[in-house]
């Protein structure tokens, strides 16, 4: 039986679109870039005709002028694909349609089904999701051209007069406005006349495989998209974060109480399945875990039981099961490089909505997740000695491209940017190169038909480094490419893989043939620099420590969890001088320490269950930790850029300010000798009433603050609460799932978490309380009718499945992928 490559069912699906896509202007979102750079899929999107690949939130009136494929004429169709819903992106395809002349087409793809559309929460949309949007895309478009063409396009016509009436969309921003106001001229009649009499043709299609594949056994969502930021969790006593499943009390989430998260994860599941062509069974542990797989149980019919199909086992997990090996550091090679590797920032938030009053109004909360699209700087290894690049040249490019444009009706704009130019160009600024020359991590990039990241995904540090320097050994011989060096046998050093990356990219043909290993060669680079590898290893000690300490009495781990606030204080004070505070490097921070706090109350919890009334602590303990983090953070509050503390911030930093000058003034009066005091100073004494008075609106001031601190701290304390009795009210734990694991694992597995547990027992076809099975449609048809005539259905079990999906909802890290992957 042929196994499943993600990969591959990823850019199938991308070529089925060929038909739409040929010839035509292609918008991504952020969730769709995400996807396709995991997957390869620009040069794909090249042959396939595609005239132009661009940003769908940060679009141009240029977008249109460049051209790919340059035997195709100018664009009269436009394909947008996103990762959200259509409503929360219908501001940006206006905009898009907007910009260019003469589209005739309008082609969508949402990785969001038409049943999710009308399934979520304050959507507008209704069964027939996609005829609806199509209808109501259309009418604000032929709106939005009716008013510019009777506006008459002045140049100083109000933005707000262009604005389309939303009936509950989303408007348009002042700045998308802007790139309306783009072809601004007295032609505007004649521009726009054509566009009204030739309808334009719109069409929205389902496109589910929008996911971000590591390997071709290994996914993750797009960061950027509906899926990932829809939200796991409502607020209430059993949540944890709004990113996060809700605690398992027993309890699943029915009816209203169904988090839209665990919707549009049901649905991607269920259509992700039935994409691959896979009849599955599926199995929950966790409550949210059993709300998605009864979702997806009530989605199948007895069409897709009677297609042939390939079976294939389902298993969904609840990430609050096990929120301590996710938080912990251990020798991946892959959860090194991710750590180390700067991320690429996100785009603007389609949370944020105008309402009928043009306010903002905010949709349903959504969960911010730190991207994942990493970007390996290239720059130090692809640079020629000596040579150095300024913004000069590239400024010099732009102008010439600009007046060279023929676009008659915007002379006023191009001067604009023209000038622009010059602007920058006369202030010397100069373009990083970090910015012109990133990599990224590429799925489809292979070594003799091995994937690069699936060899290393079960890799430790050292030996994943070992192996990247026998792949560039390899492709060197093969290119007859010499280089003088000394290399270790067993182990890689910077210096050897610096110089076999140089030689190998020295010509630019090697260069683009061997660009998967490159830039994967550049990314170890950056995860075995000392500052990477000395606070990784900081990491791994502290938590051995706390390991250690767990096992000892509550005292020795609140006096350990102590020592590591006091230390990152200490860090921070280092750079108290700078205007940005900045641990030094290899050290670790205060957010480092509040992680390894989190770790620490899962530990004692697990150790110390019944140590305090409201923690595993005592109270004397806990108050002590408190005013650790207290005075830590009126010592330096520039060091404690966390998200309780927001709004809190600026006046600490002010506070902290003004008890530095205090003290630098107190100091230099002390110096002031007895001597220089003369009479005329006597009628000065009368002033020190007015001083009391300061000082004492100075110390009710400062008790204010120091309570609200207080207060943030202790709501921060009821979190760390809640996590340190997840052992106790997670109803699969308690209930005795992994109270006898010593009976089938060693004292060498007892740190691999809960996934390597939770496969151990089921591939053993041991029972796992609290697992639950979600019957078919024949299964469900046997139980309840042929049943009683003695055709019942055999309950299946995980370890039957020649095809086994693990999906933790919730997130997963390298470790946890390296053991499921063994299996």
């Amino acid at each position: 039986m042929a196994p499943i490559d993600i990969t591959k069912s990823c850019l199938d699906s991308i070529t089925q679109l060929s038909e739409h896509i040929e010839g035509a202007v292609l918008y991504l979102d952020s969730g769709c870039t995400e996807s396709f750079q995991f997957v390869g899929a620009f040069p794909l999107l090249l042959d396939l005709g595609v005239q132009a690949v661009c940003s769908l939130e940060n679009m141009s009136p240029l977008d249109s002028a460049v051209n790919w494929n340059s035997a195709s004429d100018a664009a009269k169709k436009i394909v947008v694909i996103t990762s959200h819903l259509l409503s929360d992106a219908h501001r940006y395809i206006l905009r898009c349609l907007s910009s260019p002349k003469g589209v005739q087409q309008c082609t969508i793809f949402t990785s969001i089904s038409e049943m999710s559309h009308s399934a979520f929460p304050d959507s507008p949309l209704g069964p027939d999701a996609f005829q609806e949007y199509g209808s109501l895309l259309l009418q604000d478009y032929e709106e939005l051209i009716k008013k510019r063409i009777t506006s008459g396009f002045p140049q100083d016509v109000s933005k707000e007069s262009l604005t389309v009436e939303d009936d509950g969309w989303s408007r348009l921003t002042s700045a998308d406005m802007d790139v309306l106001h783009h072809e601004t001229s007295s032609k505007g009649r004649k521009l726009y006349g054509d566009d009204l009499g030739q309808k334009m043709v719109v069409s929205v299609h389902y496109f589910p495989l929008i996911l971000c594949p590591l390997s071709p056994r290994v996914f993750f969502l797009p960061s950027g998209g509906s899926i990932a930021e829809a939200s796991l969790s409502a607020e209430h006593e059993d949540s944890l974060s709004p990113g996060l499943p809700p605690i398992s009390t027993g309890v699943a989430p029915d009816g209203d109480d169904v988090p839209a998260g665990a919707i549009l994860t049901a649905h991607f599941l269920y259509h992700l399945a039935a994409k691959m062509d896979l009849k599955i069974e599926i199995f929950s542990i966790g409550d949210l875990s059993k709300t998605v797989g009864k979702i997806m149980t009530d989605m199948s019919s007895l069409y897709d039981v009677g297609r042939r199909k390939r079976s294939a086992g389902l298993l969904l997990i609840d990430r609050t099961l096990d929120l301590l090996t996710p938080c912990c550091h251990r020798d991946s090679l892959v959860d090194h490089m991710f750590s180390s590797l700067p991320r690429r920032e996100r785009v603007a938030s389609y949370s944020h909505m105008k309402g009928s009053q043009g306010q903002l109004r905010r949709g349903p909360l959504k969960v911010h997740r730190a991207p994942l699209d990493v970007q390996i700087p290239l720059a130090e290894i692809l640079r020629e000695q000596g040579s150095e690049m300024n913004s000069s040249q590239l400024l010099k490019s732009i102008e010439s491209f600009l007046l060279g444009w023929n676009a008659s009706n915007s002379a006023p704009q191009i001067s604009q940017l023209v000038n622009s130019c010059h602007r920058v160009s006369d202030e010397n600024l100069f373009i990083s190169e970090t910015q012109l020359l990133n990599g990224s991590f590429v799925s489809t990039e292979t070594f003799r038909a091995t994937p690069y990241m699936e060899a290393i995904l079960e890799r430790k540090t050292k030996d994943g480094t070992f192996l990247v320097k026998k792949w560039l050994q390899e492709i060197l011989r093969q290119q007859n490419i010499a280089v003088n060096l000394k290399t270790q046998k067993g182990f890689a050093t910077k210096s050897e893989l610096i110089a076999m990356i140089k030689a190998v990219a020295k010509s630019q043909t090697s260069l683009i043939k061997n660009r998967g290993i490159i830039q994967l060669a550049a990314a170890v680079l950056v995860a075995l620099e000392e500052s990477h590898c000395t606070k990784w290893e900081a990491f791994i000690s502290a938590e051995k420590i706390l390991r250690a300490s767990a096992g000892d009495t509550s005292q020795s781990l609140a006096a350990q969890i102590g020592d590591l606030i006091n230390k990152s204080a200490l860090v921070g004070l280092t750079g108290q001088e700078s205007t940005e505070v900045k641990p030094s490097p290899g050290l670790l921070s205060f957010q480092d320490a509040l992680l390894l706090m989190i770790v620490g109350y899962i530990l004692a919890g697990e150790n110390f269950p019944t140590a305090g009334l409201g923690g595993p602590f005592s109270w004397q303990e806990e108050h002590l930790l408190k005013e650790t983090i207290v005075d830590a953070i009126l010592e330096n509050p520039s060091m404690a850029k966390v998200k309780f503390l927001n709004d809190l911030l600026e006046e600490l930093e002010a506070n902290a300010k003004r008890k530095s000058t205090e003290k630098t003034s107190e100091a230099q009066s002390d110096q002031i000798d007895i001597e220089d005091f003369d009479d005329d100073q006597w009628g000065k004494w009368g002033d020190e009433d007015d001083a009391d008075n300061n000082d004492k609106e100075e110390s009710y001031s400062d008790m204010q603050l120091k309570l609200e601190l207080r207060d943030r701290v202790d709501n921060l304390f009821k979190f760390l609460h809640k996590l340190s009795m997840l052992q106790r009210r997670n109803v699969p734990l308690r209930e005795g799932t992994f109270s006898y694991e010593s009976s089938f694992s060693s004292d060498l597995d007892s740190n691999k978490g809960l996934i390597y547990k939770l496969l151990t027992r089921l591939l053993g076809k041991h029972d796992v309380p609290g697992l639950e099975y979600h019957s078919s449609t024949v299964g469900r048809l046997f139980k309840s009718g042929f049943g009683r005539f003695g055709l019942g259905q055999a309950k299946p079990t995980l370890a039957d499945q020649n095809i086994i999906m693990v999906f933790v909802i919730g997130g997963i890290n390298g470790t946890e992928v390296s053991i499921s992957i063994a299996y």
